[in-house]
């Protein structure tokens, strides 16, 4: 017996080496694993953010799309409602009516309680009308249709409660949109269920569950070396694209938010410092010619004919601004066309000689390679009104056999003497996206000389046209 002990003790005995390999290796063993916990909680608690978020967000759509039912509802019987008096019980019938009839959905419906509490419409549950619920509450000890009347009395808002659905009997968490009809005493509401919601919030927890799960199994059961290294170079190679993608998406909103609020401020200015300078000068027009009528006074004609000059050039700067932002004459006349005008226009605005030279495609283009070619040009020429100090533009569009080529060249002082940050502004760097969204070319030569801009549009933009009307229409 005592032998066989001095053989186990024998064989759990280490050597120096292994004495040292074990020190070595512990403390890798109990961080490793330290580490697995770690991940584990980390990776939870990033996808409990990130399942929040999407609960927001899934919830945020189910409210919009009620706002929209609703305003779907109040077009619906606007006109009734808005002639009616407030005793106008043929109005509040029909009103009812429609309501009643407007189903969606398996379970959707629109409600109406008056403001005591009486239930009025509720066509998928009709145990509820004509009955006073004035305090009813959820499962849950929610107020339900006091707090609906609440609401809709201050004007509309949203409240969530617990609610049967019609097509089971079955509680379920919803959502009500309610707006109020205060020459009624109304509350009109809708309220779409949020099980589907709860699904998905469910399914995505369970399954970031199931892959820590995994992860946590995995790392435990890789040798150690191995976990480290994956876990080290998985960890900094996900921190680094992470970072990576975070900035390339801040960069690209930021550009959008830019693009968008230059836009707002162009139309802005140029309704405040034209149409808006034209419509003051109709209305003191027509307000001196009131006077006029009023004295007798026989230059009353003249006032409103100065207020008709006013108007008409309020109405021509409304076309102009329509023009720039969607001119009409690309949808129905063709690129060439619109790039005639847009030179035409550009010239007898700034006072630079234009030139525009075409050639009638023999295929069509397809609207993405029309609208972004008018883009370009529209960009082009407001850097060289701005910056190029050029005194004569030449604009040439033309087909070839590999597709469409637009080139627009200028006189001016070129990009080297232009600050870098304008150089490198928005809009050259929409012009590059617009021709790469079309797998297309952009070249910029400058100098200081001049600038040429050159767009090259693939051939499979370039559609066979389909007869010869159409050709004459829609050809460049």
């Amino acid at each position: 017996m005592r032998g066989g002990w001095t053989a186990i003790r024998r064989a759990l005995s280490l050597n120096y080496g292994q004495k040292v390999y074990l020190l070595a290796t512990l403390p890798l063993v109990v961080a490793a694993t330290a580490i697995a916990f770690l991940v584990a909680n980390q990776s939870r608690a990033l996808a409990e953010r990130e399942i929040a978020v999407l609960e927001n967000q899934l919830i945020a759509a189910k409210k919009e799309e009620l706002r929209n039912y609703i305003s779907i509802a109040r077009t619906a019987f606007g006109v009734i409602y808005g002639n009616a008096l407030p005793d106008d019980e043929a109005a509040k019938t029909e009103v009812a009516q429609i309501l009643a009839a407007m189903l969606y959905g398996q379970d959707g419906y629109f409600f109406v309680y008056d403001y005591d509490g009486t239930n009025l419409v509720a066509p998928r549950q009709t145990w509820l009308i004509n009955r006073n619920w004035a305090g009813l509450g959820d499962a849950e000890g929610k107020p339900v249709v006091d707090e609906l009347i609440r609401i809709a009395r201050q004007g509309g808002g949203y409240h969530d409660y617990v609610w049967p659905k019609p097509s089971t009997g079955e509680e379920a968490q919803m959502v009500s949109y309610v707006v109020g009809l205060q020459d009624w005493r109304w509350a009109i509401g809708t309220g779409v269920f949020l099980d589907d919601v709860l699904e998905s919030v469910a399914a995505a927890r369970a399954e970031t569950e199931a892959r820590i799960s995994r992860t946590f199994g995995w790392i435990a059961a890789i040798a150690l070396g191995a976990v480290l290294f994956v876990f080290a170079s998985g960890t900094a190679i996900t921190v680094r694209e992470r970072r990576l993608a975070d900035v390339k998406l801040k960069r690209l909103t930021q550009r959008i938010v830019d693009t968008q609020e230059e836009e707002r401020g162009r139309v802005a200015r140029e309704l405040h410092d034209s149409i808006s300078q034209l419509l003051v000068g109709v209305r003191y027009a027509l307000e001196l010619a009131r006077r006029r009528l009023s004295l007798g006074d026989a230059r009353a004609a003249e006032s409103l004919s100065t207020g008709i000059e006013h108007l008409s050039g309020a109405i021509a700067e409304v076309r102009r601004i329509s023009r720039d932002l969607r001119p009409g004459v690309l949808d129905d006349l063709g690129l060439g066309p619109a790039l005639q005008v847009l030179m035409e226009e550009f010239g007898k605005r700034t006072g630079i000689a234009t030139e525009f030279e075409t050639v009638v495609f023999r295929n069509r283009l397809d609207q993405d390679a029309k609208i972004a070619l008018y883009r370009i040009a529209q960009e082009a020429l407001t850097n060289v009104e701005k910056h190029a100090g050029a005194t004569k533009v030449k604009l040439v569009v033309r087909g070839h056999k590999r597709g469409a080529m637009m080139r627009i060249e200028d006189n001016g002082r070129g990009m080297a003497s232009v600050r870098e940050d304008e150089a490198g502004g928005l809009g050259l760097r929409n012009m590059a996206e617009r021709m790469e969204q079309l797998d297309g070319t952009l070249r910029i030569l400058s100098s200081r000389g001049g600038t040429v801009i050159e767009a090259q549009v693939p051939l499979s933009h370039m559609l066979p046209p389909a007869g010869q009307a159409a050709k004459r229409k829609d050809s460049a």
